[in-house]
């Protein structure tokens, strides 16, 4: 999703789990895998399980991140 504040285009990644709750948000200026891999280690820090499956919009900065950060979760 896409966001302005004060004319400059933010991003807004958020995680939800398979029952529809919000599991974090993070808003960040980038989308790239710098910004990715901060957003799945901040996800992971609280979660109390492994991710198995992660569903994304298919945005390359996914990839990168998640061969690094969860690489035994199923990306699609």
């Amino acid at each position: 999703m896409f966001l302005k504040f004060n004319g400059v285009q933010h991003y807004l990644w958020h995680a939800v789990d398979q029952e529809g709750a919000v599991l974090d948000i993070l808003v960040q200026s980038r989308r790239d895998s710098k910004a990715a891999k901060r957003f799945f280690t901040k996800l992971l820090k609280g979660l109390r399980y492994v991710l198995r499956v992660v569903v994304t919009d298919k945005h390359g900065s996914y990839g990168a991140a998640k061969r690094t950060i969860i690489p035994q979760a199923e990306l699609r």
